[in-house]
């Protein structure tokens, strides 16, 4: 497939009080028509991550943006695994609510973070979302013993079926702390309590590799399943990969069909990362990030 850029339709909208920078793992969600609400991650001015949304409409995207001025989900209270940072992830719909994955982290010591999966509940058409614990459904364990982060949950055959990032070991490389994750499997009955089986879905492709995260899955009618994600040796790119069964994947990334800009310029121009993948009237769309991990804010790209 080929993807043909629309271009930044999100830039980090920076004059709200509770957002300083940053427009990271965009999500798309269907309101009706052409309207949809785009999740996104921004940090405040001292770092912490706050998920707040805006509306596009799809058939004007770049001149159609509002941004909602509250946030909706904010970092927890002392000590707690979101202390330091909630950003959004995924949105799974069922049987009347919207479940929010997503990223709770706190800051290290030895290494300067750790990351957990948390949950907030929604009734569906409502944006007032209620963390459903005090915890993490899903932090580090004896498949993942660094920390879990970027996730994407299906309910698949009344199973509820998660990949998400594992990072399995930190070293110091120049002097520094560095992680290295990939991408696992876990399943779920209702949502919430999460079994994680230590299947490795998408592995490094070469030495050079150390980061794999934020996967966006779709199942085809004919039972194919697709994923982008992104990748990183010196600087993140999007990558796709197919599977009959949601288990064992296939990386195809020469065939991903987008890449960075010509021109190191732009604010897509060195890094494209944190694909979200979704369909909308028989066209296929991908938001995704730019230069600096959401730095630059989010675009839009359809398939042709």
């Amino acid at each position: 497939m080929n993807w043909t850029k629309l271009g930044l339709i999100l830039p980090p909208p920076t004059n709200l009080p509770w957002m300083n920078s940053h427009a990271a793992l965009p999500f798309a969600e269907h309101v009706t028509g052409n309207l949809f609400n785009i999740y996104f991650s921004g940090r405040d001015t001292q770092q912490r991550s706050i998920i707040g949304y805006a509306q596009i409409d799809l058939s004007n995207p770049r001149q159609s943006l509002v941004v909602h001025p509250q946030p909706i989900l904010s970092y927890g209270s002392l000590a707690r695994y979101d202390e330091h940072g909630a950003m959004n992830s995924w949105v799974t719909y069922h049987n009347g609510k919207k479940y929010l994955y997503y990223i709770g982290w706190n800051l290290g010591v030895s290494v300067p973070f750790q990351n957990s999966i948390g949950l907030a509940i929604a009734d569906e058409g409502s944006m007032n979302f209620e963390k459903a614990g005090l915890g993490p459904i899903l932090g580090r364990n004896w498949f993942d013993p660094c920390f879990v982060a970027s996730c994407c949950v299906l309910v698949d055959g009344g199973i509820w079926r998660m990949w998400y990032l594992s990072c399995m070991k930190w070293e110091i490389v120049d002097g520094k702390p560095r992680h290295y994750y990939h991408l696992k499997y876990a399943e779920s009955a209702d949502g919430i309590i999460w079994r994680p089986t230590g299947k490795v879905c998408i592995d490094f492709k070469n030495a050079g590799e150390y980061a794999i995260s934020r996967p966006s899955v779709i199942k085809e009618p004919n039972g194919l399943y697709r994923m982008w994600f992104s990748y990183r040796g010196d600087r993140y790119r999007i990558g796709y990969a197919e599977s009959r069964d949601g288990l064992d994947w296939k990386r195809m990334d020469e065939q991903v069909g987008i890449d960075i800009s010509d021109n190191p310029d732009d604010w897509d121009g060195k890094m494209v990362e944190y694909p979200h993948v979704f369909d909308h009237i028989g066209k296929r769309y991908m938001l995704y990030n730019g230069n600096g991990y959401g730095m630059t804010g989010a675009g839009l790209a359809i398939a042709t």
